[in-house]
This record gives C-alpha cells, sequence and structure tokens, in this order.
C-alpha cells in the first residue's frame, strides 16, 4: 500500500509540469518576482527537508551511522552533477535569456530559444529522473516527508513546464506539440519513481532506507543549489528568491513540528 501511495505523489509531482504548460500557451504576463519566490519557496522547503530530516534519519539508522550517511550524501549530489555535467539544460530567463521573454509580452522568443525548444525538452525530462526517484523514497519512508517533497518539487516543475512549451509552441504554432512534450517531461518522474520501485522493493531493508534516504537529500540539495536557487534569481534578481528561501524552510518547520 506505501508503494502505490508514493507513486501516486511522484506522479503528482511530475505532472505539475502540465500546469506551466497551460500558463505558457494561454496567460500573457506572469509576474517575474512571483516565479522568483516560488521558486525560492522549493528550495527552501528541499533543502530543510534534506538535512532535517532526511539526512539526520540516514544518521540515526542502525548500520548506517554520520560517516555513512554522509557519504550517501555526497553520492547522491555527485550523482545529481553527473547528470546535469553530461545532459546540461536551460530555463527561459536562465544565463543569456532576457527576463521579459517569460511573459510572453510580444509573442516572440529569440530564434535560437525556438529552435532548442525539444532539446530544453529532453533535458528537463532527463533530469527530471532523480526528481521521481527522490518523492517515491520520501513517500514510502513516510507520507508526510513524501508529501513535502512532492509539493516542493511541483513547484519547481511549473516552471519547467512553461520553458518547455512556450517555445516549442513558437517554433511550431501547435498547442497539441507544446503541452505533449510538457506532459511528456514530467512523465519521465513518474518512470524515475517506477524504476526506483522495482530496484528497491525486493531488496528493501532498514539500513538500505537510510543509505538511500540520506542520497536522496544530496539529489535534493544539488537540485536546490545548482537549479532552482539560481533560475529564481535569473526571474528576479532583488530579494523575492531569498524570502521565498526563508519562508519555504519556516513552512516546512512549522508542518514537521505539528505532525511530531
Amino acid at each position: 500500500m506505501h508503494m502505490w501511495i508514493a507513486l501516486l505523489l511522484a506522479t503528482g509531482a511530475g505532472l505539475s509540469t502540465a500546469i506551466g504548460s497551460v500558463l505558457g500557451l494561454f496567460v500573457k504576463r506572469t509576474s517575474p518576482r512571483f516565479i522568483g519566490f516560488t521558486l525560492g519557496f522549493s528550495a527552501g522547503v528541499m533543502i530543510l527537508v534534506s538535512f532535517v530530516e532526511l539526512l539526520a534519519g540516514a544518521i540515526r539508522t542502525e548500520g548506517v551511522g554520520f560517516l555513512g550517511a554522509h557519504m550517501a550524501f555526497f553520492v547522491g549530489m555527485g550523482g545529481y552533477y553527473l547528470i546535469d555535467l553530461l545532459i546540461p539544460h536551460d530555463y527561459i530567463a536562465q544565463h543569456d535569456h532576457p527576463k521579459d521573454t517569460y511573459g510572453l509580452a510580444d509573442g516572440q522568443l529569440p530564434p535560437a530559444l525556438q529552435r532548442t525548444g525539444l532539446l530544453v525538452a529532453l533535458g528537463i525530462a532527463i533530469h527530471n529522473f532523480p526528481e521521481g526517484m527522490a518523492t517515491f523514497v520520501g513517500g514510502l519512508e513516510d507520507f508526510n516527508l513524501g508529501l513535502a517533497i512532492a509539493v516542493a518539487i511541483a513547484i519547481h516543475n511549473i516552471p519547467e513546464g512553461l520553458a518547455i512549451s512556450v517555445p516549442v509552441y513558437v517554433a511550431t504554432g501547435s498547442r497539441k506539440k507544446a503541452f505533449l512534450w510538457s506532459f511528456l517531461s514530467g512523465v519521465s518522474e513518474i518512470v524515475g519513481a517506477a524504476l526506483a520501485a522495482a530496484i528497491l522493493m525486493p531488496i528493501l531493508s532498514e539500513r538500505l532506507m537510510g543509505f538511500v534516504l540520506a542520497a536522496v537529500g544530496g539529489i535534493m540539495v544539488a537540485i536546490s543549489v545548482d537549479e532552482l536557487i539560481p533560475v529564481a534569481k535569473a526571474f528576479d534578481t532583488e530579494h523575492s528568491p531569498m524570502l521565498g528561501v526563508i519562508c519555504g524552510m519556516m513552512v516546512m518547520v512549522l508542518s514537521l513540528w505539528m505532525l511530531r
């Protein structure tokens, strides 16, 4: 029963890319400040959960301990780094993409961005694999933990869906194709969760779960530091991303305290 609930959480988080896709196709202007805040909020939730729940829980697990948990944590970070190194991807508003393209102010995007729409979709889809695994493992350990991870990932999947749908739509003129590519990138998160289930369930033990939870914590910290916070700052260079991080951590602390 726990496995199916964990898979359901991963499914919900993955398919949230569809929300970003719809926003990209039908919303004419979205506030960069709001996006910066929500991405910062997601990063705050994920960072706090990683250190306070995942890594700390792994340290307390018999047979894992302080050193073993931290080794697994860095393996998780290193694994995500390798994925990012081998298969990089961009968001709109990241690097040299001007921020106002996000709002579709005049319906036009730079030609280079139009041509790379499908490559962005592929890159994001591959990056979504470890996120699906993280949501599944968190849900398998504890429903409330899995829900917190799923919500945080869902929040940052919305700009991912947007980053895919806008260039594909501008390049092809087809809302159907734009939505489909965005949707499929989210499906890869479900595939990642299913893969984690297939590998872990037959051999799962308390000790193995401790190592896996620590590795998942490393993955989520890497996602937050390498992806969420830089993209949040690209959308809004003012203070809303940092405010989002603080609020995300505070909300997560409050929810964890209330659930104890």
